[in-house]
Order: C-alpha cells, then sequence, then structure tokens
C-alpha cells in the first residue's frame, strides 16, 4: 500500500534564483506552504519595488491549504507574506522567535491582516495533521537567530528542507541542533537542501571570529567609523553594538530598516544594549568623531539609502569628512557589485577610508554552507532522494555534483524549475507535471499590473527616450487646425536641434494630411499607429535610434460638441 503513496513537492519561487523563497508539499491531500518569500529587482526592472510568485495555484487549491510555516525572518522568506494574504487564506502562520516580530513589523498597521494568525513553535514542537503525518524542526545556524529545518514526518519516511543553514561549531547564537540531525539518518526519505553557497569551495567563517576582528577595528580607528551591514543580520549588529560598548564609542542609527531590525531584535532579546549607547542624530553635535560610530543601511549601493546619501554629501545629518573609516560588513549580492563600487569611489573621493570585506580584514561572513557544510548536512542525514533547492541553475547544478560525491545515486537527485511538480514515493521521484508559476511585480499599490510589455517601454524609454507630436483637426473640414506640438524627452534636445525637429514634423504632418479624408472615430486609431510607426521608422533611418513615439490625434469638432 506504501508503494502507492504519493507526495508532491512544487516550488512557486526559489529555483533558478536568489530569492522569492515559496515551496509547496502536498501529503495526504494537504497542502503545507513553507516560506513566502520576495526577490529583490535588479537593475533591468525599472520601478519594480519587488518580485513575488505568481499564487495561481494557491488561489485554486486554497481549501487544502493548512498552514504557512517560515524556516527564518529574512525578506526572501516572508517579504511575500503581505502580498500572499491578499491573494489567498491561511489558517494559520507557525514562525519561531524574531520572525514572529519581524512579520508582526509587517502587518500591524494594516487592518487588511487583523485576522492573521500566528502561532509560535519551539524546537521541541511537533505539530500533529492526521495519525500519519506530523511536522517538527531542528535549529540551525544562519545569521539571523531562530532559523530552522522543518520535517515533515510521513508514514513513507522523512522529508527534510533545510531553510537557510551554514555549519558554525562556533555560533554567536544558540548551537544547532546536530543530534536531531543524525537521528533522521536512515529514515529521511528525501532532502530539500540550500544551494546558495554551493559553488564556493572555502569553508565559511564563524560568525564569532567577525565579532573578534570589528572589536580589533574599532578600537584602533581614531576617527569617526560609518559601518554597514544588512538590517536583517541580527548578530552583526550586536556584534557592532558589543564593539562600540568596548572602544566607549556612542552609536547613532540611519536608516528605516535598520531601526525596525534593532526594535525587532531588543524585543525578542537578541539584541541587548545599554540605552545611554545610542544617540539620536540632532545631538551628534555634541561628540568628538572618535566617540561616534554610525550604523547605517546602503551595504548594497541603494540609491536611497543612508550610506549612498553620505557618500553624495545630501545627507541631512551627516557630512563625509577625511578621517572618517567606512567599513562594509557585508559581501556584495550578485548584480550589485557597480553600485557599491560607485558609492566606495565617491567615499575615497572625499577623504574617507574604506574597508570592504576581504582575507585580510575579514568584516563579513556569509550565513550560508560552502561545499563541505552541504556535504556534511548530506552525511548527517544520509537522504535517499535529494533536491537542491534556493539558489541559480548554476548553484543546483553544483549542488547535484556534491549529492553524488556523498554516494546519492544520480537518478535519485532530481533538479527542478519554479512550477514543476515533484512526485515522491517511497521507491522513486520524478517530474509529473507543471503548475502555473512566473514572476508577478509589485510597483507601488500595484501588483501585477505591470508586465513584460511595460517593462519593455520603461527600459526604451530609459535608454532612448520619447518623441510625441500632437494633431488638433477638424473631422467635419478635413482640415488641419494648427501646426502640430512636438515635445521631445530623453531623446533629443529641442532648442539645439531646430532642423531636425522640423524635418520630423513636416514628415509626420504629410502622414496625417494623407489621412484626413478618411478619418473618423473608428479609424483614428489605426491613423494614429500609422503615424508613429512610420515617424519611428524615419528616426531609426536618420538617428539609428528607436524612442518611444507617441502620436496625439484631437478632433476639436468632438470637443466643442461636448
Amino acid at each position: 500500500m506504501d508503494n502507492d503513496y504519493k507526495i508532491k513537492i512544487i516550488a512557486l519561487g526559489g529555483l533558478g534564483e536568489v530569492g522569492k523563497n515559496t515551496y509547496v508539499f502536498e501529503i495526504d491531500s494537504k497542502i503545507f506552504i513553507v516560506d513566502a518569500g520576495i526577490l529583490f529587482p535588479d537593475s533591468s526592472l525599472l520601478g519594480i519595488d519587488y518580485v513575488i510568485p505568481d499564487y495561481t495555484y494557491l488561489v485554486e487549491n486554497q481549501e487544502r491549504i493548512q498552514c504557512l510555516i517560515i524556516t527564518h525572518g529574512h525578506e526572501d522568506h516572508i517579504g511575500g507574506i503581505p502580498f500572499l494574504y491578499k491573494k489567498v487564506f491561511i489558517p494559520v502562520i507557525y514562525a519561531s522567535g524574531i520572525a514572529i516580530d519581524l512579520i508582526e513589523n509587517k502587518i500591524t498597521d494594516d487592518a487588511n491582516f487583523a485576522s492573521v494568525t500566528i502561532e509560535e513553535f519551539k524546537s521541541s514542537t511537533i505539530l500533529k495533521f492526521g495519525e500519519d503525518l506530523s511536522v517538527s524542526f531542528i535549529r540551525l545556524n544562519h545569521s539571523i537567530p531562530d532559523s530552522f529545518a522543518v520535517v515533515f514526518n510521513t508514514k513513507i519516511g522523512s522529508i527534510i528542507h533545510t531553510g537557510d543553514f551554514k555549519i558554525d561549531l562556533t555560533p554567536v547564537g544558540p548551537r544547532a541542533e546536530y543530534e536531531k540531525l543524525t537521528a533522521l539518518n536512515g529514515k529521511c526519505l528525501c532532502l530539500l537542501s540550500d544551494s546558495t553557497n554551493a559553488t564556493v569551495a572555502t569553508p565559511i567563517q564563524s560568525e564569532s571570529r567577525i565579532g573578534d576582528n570589528l572589536n580589533d577595528m574599532f578600537s584602533h580607528i581614531e576617527g569617526r567609523i560609518i559601518i554597514v551591514t544588512f538590517a536583517s543580520n541580527i548578530y552583526r549588529i550586536q556584534q557592532i553594538i558589543d564593539a562600540c560598548v568596548k572602544s566607549k564609542r556612542k552609536m547613532c542609527v540611519f536608516g528605516k530598516s535598520m531601526e525596525s531590525a534593532i526594535e525587532a531584535g531588543k524585543q525578542s532579546g537578541y539584541i541587548k544594549a545599554p540605552d545611554e549607547v545610542f544617540v539620536k542624530a540632532e545631538m551628534l553635535y555634541m561628540y568628538k568623531n572618535n566617540q561616534i560610530a554610525l550604523l547605517c543601511t546602503g551595504s548594497q549601493g541603494e540609491p536611497l539609502a543612508a550610506l549612498s546619501r553620505i557618500a553624495l554629501g545630501i545627507h541631512r545629518f551627516v557630512k563625509p569628512e577625511r578621517g572618517d573609516t567606512v567599513i562594509f560588513s557585508s559581501s556584495p549580492i550578485p548584480g550589485n557589485q557597480e553600485s557599491i563600487n560607485k558609492t566606495v569611489n565617491l567615499l575615497f573621493k572625499r577623504g574617507c577610508e574604506v574597508i570592504v570585506n576581504s582575507p585580510i580584514s575579514d568584516t563579513h561572513t556569509s550565513g550560508h554552507g560552502s561545499q563541505n557544510d552541504l556535504k556534511l548536512m548530506m552525511n548527517l542525514v544520509n537522504p535517499k532522494f535529494f533536491i537542491p533547492v534556493h539558489g541559480e541553475r548554476h548553484m543546483l547544478n553544483v549542488h547535484r555534483t556534491l549529492a553524488i560525491e556523498c554516494k546519492i545515486p544520480a537518478d535519485n537527485i532530481l533538479i527542478m524549475d519554479n512550477g514543476e511538480v515533484a512526485v515522491l514515493t517511497k521507491n522513486k521521484i520524478y517530474i509529473d507535471s507543471k503548475v502555473q508559476s512566473g514572476d508577478i511585480y509589485v510597483d507601488g499599490t500595484g501588483i501585477g499590473d505591470i508586465g513584460a510589455t511595460v517593462i519593455g517601454e520603461r527600459k526604451v524609454l530609459s535608454e532612448e527616450g520619447v518623441f510625441a507630436i500632437a494633431f488638433s483637426y477638424s473631422s467635419s473640414n478635413k482640415t488641419l487646425l494648427a501646426e502640430p506640438s512636438v515635445v521631445s524627452r530623453g531623446f533629443i534636445y529641442m532648442k539645439s536641434s531646430t532642423d531636425f525637429t522640423n524635418g520630423l514634423t513636416e514628415y509626420a504632418k504629410s502622414i496625417m494630411t494623407s489621412h484626413l479624408d478618411e478619418i473618423n472615430d473608428y479609424n483614428q486609431y489605426d491613423v494614429k499607429r500609422d503615424i508613429e510607426l512610420k515617424l519611428q521608422d524615419k528616426i531609426k533611418e536618420l538617428t539609428l535610434r528607436t524612442p518611444i513615439v507617441i502620436a496625439v490625434l484631437v478632433d476639436l469638432d468632438k470637443e466643442y460638441s461636448r
């Protein structure tokens, strides 16, 4: 009977990408969601705030959803919760420790989420969903406290989803529960494991080593310190606070996300600091530079973050000075190196010293396990089947190779794409079908109303500009009533290109004139498109550029009759 028992595993986000982690487990016809993350857009997604998964499958099957389980409190695992709740009814969210505080900070001020139920789990919690199905948790180490692996205990074996983790034998916070992992050795039917650092062969430094290095730096730097890190790295924030206390410096915090993270850390007890160590920005003038450390957002060169505004000299309270030391206690996220370099160059130009993470300085360590950590995880639980998750495609492929080195048969390893349905039985694993998946763009308050066409138009506007021409005409007299009005933005500077502009205007005017005898309410759009396409071809012929061309046709007979 057990040989016919099937479990389905679906990733709506998190495969082929670093972010947007949303995994669906279907067991006994019950649906369990693990994590609901966002993906931060790269520079090609102009104007987009976040990318979230397509939740269509969950909408269509929401009556079977039992719960949403959160592995830890990073944005790529919890950032999608407000958007998911707008689409799908979730009976309960299970989360632990600081993740609860961070989730509540997202939804507390919105009346739409008043009915959200959040229940806390501990590492000892066992959730029962019938006679042969339970969910348990294993504490692991990551760059944020309260990070857990999720274990689905089924009648054909256990399925382990690691969440994000690294092997840290001298962690800053609680130690990982390795004994729980080894207890599952021989019982683990399938392992889903974090692939973020699968391509990294060198060992990952312990978080405690970074704290020692920061203490040493703070004690030797003579001027003002400006330090940036990820707001979500609660352990690092505590280490920076400790370094301030030991070096007798006051700390001033800049950045809303950093302030929120510190508040959440205080609520959960992971951030401990005497009140007198913090000073408000308005009070900075009272202290000498060697008595101050500024903790800022902007480790990725974000244009509106505190460090970027400081580097540009436009921050309200802080102007960079010669003698300042800026410490990057972070590593670049792929795609952000150019933005970081611009910020670093600006800081050097203003006379600052800049320290970035390197084998010499050691100001940051990753929260994700490298190759030996990933191999150790596989050896501890000895899974029958393996699915690498949370990573770009080349990361998943390398993780597959590591699994084969750990003696997991190649046929028992499944590399999936978002939306593919993996079927797991007692004796085999395979891809059965595919559900609707993809990227949904969040732009301001709009969710999903921005598609690839709009993104493409924004890209053209940013690179080629826009050329607009407006005609006023009389449909009854079949005549133009005035010279066309022309506007150009990001394409040409009209005052210095009069001859070129006049030539395009006359060309467009001749096209419009040729349509005057036939234009009416029903074909006005066709006339408009004809002008736009022909004018675009002419511009490309003359300039080799392709701006967006917009033609506006106004029938004044119709306007006056209203």
